[in-house]
């Protein structure tokens, strides 16, 4: 089915060359990272080298100046392979916006180079023990010096963790507001916790982070003091968007892994896939799927021509990661016993799929985010 979204011929070339990246340096190795619990720095600089870090960030400041297709299509061909620790999508489409955005001039030229060519690597530390998705209830502090912030407090569940040379930092000062602040590798005072040991996404280091009377200089706060909040805020919509994306793409892959299985495997004389409930179970999950990828690439649309997509994004990320996990048990149900063996895609798959409901805000938030449009 011909998608509504408008590329181009040179984005199909682009798609080519990220598939063939994805391939080659993240599908053969994906399983050692898994091992390891981290992906190396390495490939983050391979990614750099042909273009795939922060497409859409002006070529003065180290992108390609181009447009937001091409980050959709780096997102689709990292979930095309199965790709589950390597968060290009998270450095590209999350936490570099906030720079390109709320960054002056000096700021941009100073981090957003590296970051296109992989020499530095994005995370961003919202989340605490005590805060989730109420972001009012942040207890990391930062207290104004003059020339320099001085903060003290601790992050969890940070994705890239361990890598991250630029950490963008969501804190709060004495009258209640709430700054991004950037805290970069070797700052002391920063300190680096656990690898966190997940059920699923084994390849990603996802930290804990102590912030001990750390000095920031006020040359690293992004945009305007205390304007934190609002500007989290308005970067969520297309957090929560291109998440969709990937789990439509994940769950294609699933699909695709499932139905090259009861195609060949035999049960009672015939193959799976010939039984009526396999029939109908599949033809329901390609509808819905579908279904959910025209829906995304609207919103996709929308959000490229500067909507406001805040509710729109909210139902593109519940559904679709709600089909993710709900369609990846469905499927492993059809490989029997063999579906509970890790040495099959899909049950890695299964594992991966159940932070998705979770992160970037669970799917009760996205319902009472689309609850508040609708003016209840």
């Amino acid at each position: 089915m011909e998608r509504i979204l408008p590329f181009t011929e040179e984005h199909q070339q682009f798609r080519e060359m990220a598939r063939k990246f994805f391939e080659t340096e993240v599908k053969p190795h994906h399983e050692e990272w898994e091992k390891n619990h981290i992906v190396p720095k390495e490939v983050w600089r391979k990614a750099g080298d042909n273009g795939l870090l922060c497409p859409d960030v002006p070529a003065e400041y180290g992108g390609s100046g181009a447009d937001f297709l091409y980050n959709i299509i780096i997102i689709e061909e990292s979930s095309r392979v199965g790709n589950s620790g390597f968060f290009i999508s998270l450095h590209n489409d999350v936490i570099a916006p906030y720079i390109s955005t709320y960054a002056n001039d000096e700021q941009k030229k100073r981090w957003l180079p590296k970051c296109a060519s992989g020499e530095s690597i994005l995370a961003v530390a919202m989340t605490e023990p005590g805060a989730g998705s109420d972001l009012k209830s942040l207890r990391t502090s930062a207290v104004d010096k003059g020339d320099h912030f001085v903060v003290n407090g601790q992050k969890t569940f940070i994705s890239n963790g361990q890598l991250a040379d630029l950490i963008i930092t969501a804190v709060k000062h004495d009258n209640g507001t709430i700054s991004l602040l950037m805290i970069e590798e070797g700052m002391k005072g920063f300190e680096r916790g656990r690898n966190l040991d997940k059920i699923g996404l084994k390849a990603q280091d996802t930290s804990e982070l102590y912030f001990n009377d750390v000095i920031v200089p006020k040359t690293n706060l992004i945009g305007k003091q205390g304007q934190g909040f609002r500007y989290l805020m308005q970067k969520l919509a297309q957090e929560r968007l291109v998440l969709a994306v990937a789990a439509v793409e994940a769950t294609r892959l699933v699909q695709t892994i499932t139905l090259q299985y009861i195609k060949e495997r035999k049960a009672f004389g015939q193959k799976i896939g010939s039984f009526q409930n396999t029939k109908f179970k599949m033809a329901e999950m390609a509808t819905e799927l579908e279904m959910a990828q025209v829906f995304c690439d609207k919103v996709v649309m929308e959000h490229m021509k500067g909507e406001n997509t805040t509710a729109e994004a909210s139902m593109c990320k519940w559904y679709a990661t709600e089909m993710q996990k709900r369609h990846t048990d469905e499927c492993l149900q059809f490989f029997g016993g063999y579906g509970y063996m890790m040495e099959y895609p899909i049950a890695r798959a299964y594992l991966d799929a159940r932070i998705q409901t979770i992160y970037a805000g669970t799917t009760e938030i996205m319902k009472e985010i689309i609850g508040r449009s609708l003016g209840l």
